[in-house]
């Protein structure tokens, strides 16, 4: 089962039910961008974010892209119709039963989740606690180091690998530059990708400033959207 069909057949077994609206204003568009809200942390996070990588979208693909981002709560059986979703924070992540029921029956069945930790922090307390939290849902050896050709780096612009951010090269948090992403396979398909390297506060800035960076540091951000959607 692809990605793809997995999310029609979610849609359609949820909009009789509990997601009418939801089901039909999905159907206007090929893309949401949809932010996980769970109950543990600070998940309201990079508020600019959103909005720059939705801009790229439009900028660069044809897709139609819903231009407002979407709230969810982890628990909320919506979240299952995302054909994305983002989860990121500095603080602990401590999954209800709810969220932890949702977040394995997304992955598992074709869902793709960007995790992204703030801290930059491989021994912080967001990264510690959520790795413990997949190793529960996933079992130990689930979160694995992504090749440098794995497809995500070339499903639509070129990449040898990660790009670092900023905030790395400026030493903050853990003063590591991580060379590497981590992800969460099933199947074969990435399911889960999980990022130390703060994207989430690199792509967080006003829209009118990117005329001033040398290169469009959200490319990355398409390339992850266009794996999540095609594979």
């Amino acid at each position: 089962m692809t990605r793809q069909d997995f999310l029609k057949l979610m849609g359609a077994g949820l909009a009789s039910a509990a997601l009418p609206r939801a089901a039909t204003a999905a159907g206007a568009y090929d893309f949401w961008f949809t932010r996980l809200r769970y109950q543990s942390g600070d998940w309201d996070v990079d508020q600019r974010m959103p909005s720059n990588i939705i801009t790229s979208l439009i900028d660069y693909t044809n897709l139609r892209v819903d231009p407002k981002e979407r709230v969810v709560a982890l628990a909320d059986p919506k979240m299952l119709t995302a054909p994305f979703c983002y989860m990121a924070g500095h603080k602990l992540v401590e999954f209800s039963p709810a969220e932890r029921r949702n977040f394995e029956r997304y992955v598992r069945n074709g869902g793709f989740v960007l995790v992204d930790d703030c801290n930059h922090d491989i021994d912080g307390l967001f990264a510690q606690s959520f790795e413990r939290q997949m190793t529960k849902i996933f079992g130990p050896r689930a979160l694995q180091k992504l090749p440098p050709k794995h497809p995500i780096y070339t499903s639509f612009f070129k990449f040898t690998g990660p790009p670092a951010t900023t905030f790395e090269l400026n030493g903050w948090g853990d003063d590591l530059v991580h060379d590497y992403l981590k992800g969460v396979t099933i199947d074969g398909r990435l399911g889960l990708l999980y990022s130390n390297k703060d994207y989430g506060c690199e792509w967080d800035y006003d829209w009118r400033n990117k005329r001033f960076l040398a290169q469009d540091n959200t490319k990355f951000g398409v390339n992850i959207v266009m794996y999540a959607l095609t594979v």
